[in-house]
């Protein structure tokens, strides 16, 4: 299988600019992104179990990974949700199919985003790891506009080796994810 476009121009370009730029000796301490988990909460749908299975469907189609159903932990009255309900789906990605969707992410879906001026600063977690929300997931060509029943957001975390929120944003920027000013 061949490797996909981001991970060739990781290798060339991104290891040798973030290595000259924070002096690591070893290309082993150089950050890398270590997976991508997309996570959509279905707790409204959780009554409506072909609603549920439609969004599992638009789920896999966008990760191009099967997704799978996460359920409750416990139970909480107010909710109405009863310990091992289905109440949301995720997929983790690694690898090649990792690096397929992020070039997906940045070169197709993003620029759907209405008014879009880049994604936000702030949503590094302090460790080096960085979650984004879409608000609906029709900016995924993958998604048909007929066939969605409701619109519906999803989180994107990317997962990194780096040790600080600057190595992790100095890595995605590398890799093409279009941060504001």
């Amino acid at each position: 299988m061949e490797k996909a476009r981001l991970s060739v121009m990781y290798k060339e370009s991104v290891v040798p600019a973030l290595r000259e730029q924070f002096g690591y000796k070893n290309v082993n301490e150089v950050p890398k992104l270590e997976k991508i988990v997309l996570n959509m909460g279905l707790g409204e749908v959780k009554d409506n179990s072909k609603s549920f299975a439609i969004a599992l469907d638009e789920l896999t189609a966008i990760a191009g990974q099967k997704a799978v159903a996460t359920t409750s932990k416990k139970a909480i009255s107010n909710f109405k949700v009863r310990q091992g309900m289905k109440i949301g789906a995720k997929v983790t990605l690694r690898g090649n199919r990792m690096y397929e969707f992020l070039d997906r992410l940045i070169s197709i879906a993003l620029p759907r985003v209405r008014d879009f001026k880049g994604v936000s600063n702030k949503a590094f977690d302090g460790k080096g790891n960085y979650a984004m929300g879409i608000k609906e997931q029709l900016i995924f060509p993958e998604i048909s506009y007929d066939k969605i029943d409701k619109v519906r957001g999803l989180d994107v975390v990317f997962v990194t080796s780096a040790k600080s929120d600057e190595e992790a944003k100095a890595l995605l920027s590398a890799l093409g994810i279009p941060f504001r000013k």
